[in-house]
């Protein structure tokens, strides 16, 4: 249950806690699958405390899930998972961004701090950087403007699925190869 997170500073493996967060884990592999999160931009790093990407249109407003994606703008936010507590204890964790009322689309961060224990309970921990911890670094040094966006863009470039337990669900749309950058894209 790991995926290889290509960026324009380095490659990260995130092993995901699917065990614990089935529906969260299943929405953000599926997304990689369709490759919903290529060329997607880290648009707010916060210095030692978390660096946020998952927005296709880079702002921090938009993305939705793999369900909303399949089954129209009703579905494009899923309820929480936050049973067991896993808690925002150390850098590199992965967690789902909470877009209002206890709700997840596309959006995540990782964080860049330990001990961020105020982010428990609001926003849901999905799984770990396992290798790659030094681009995890890179992130957390990055010049930002007061809005915490990096002057030089950080994109994803490509998501590589090592294990996946999930079932497609079905009209699961996969492309046959990552799509071509562009040049505004870099």
């Amino acid at each position: 249950m790991s995926v290889i997170i290509e960026t324009s500073l380095g490659d990260f493996t995130i092993d995901l806690f699917t065990d614990e967060r089935p529906k969260c884990c299943k929405n953000f592999l599926k997304l990689c699958k369709v490759k919903y999160y290529n060329f997607c931009l880290f648009h707010s790093v916060q210095r030692n405390f978390i660096a946020q990407t998952g927005d296709p249109d880079g702002n921090g407003r938009g993305g939705e899930s793999i369900y909303g994606t399949l089954y129209g703008e009703q579905a494009r936010y899923f309820d929480w998972e936050f049973v067991p507590k896993i808690k925002h204890v150390k850098r590199g964790l992965v967690s789902m961004v909470n877009n209002g009322n206890n709700m997840h689309g596309s959006q995540f961060f990782l964080t860049l701090g330990d001990s961020l224990n105020y982010l428990d309970g609001v926003h849901t921990v999905i799984g770990e950087v396992t290798e790659g911890l030094e681009v995890i670094q890179k992130l957390n040094e990055a010049y930002c403007d007061e809005k915490f966006k990096p002057f030089r863009d950080i994109r994803i470039h490509h998501t590589i699925i090592l294990e996946d337990p999930f079932e497609d669900p079905p009209g699961l749309d996969m492309p046959d190869r990552s799509p071509f950058s562009t040049s505004s894209c870099y």
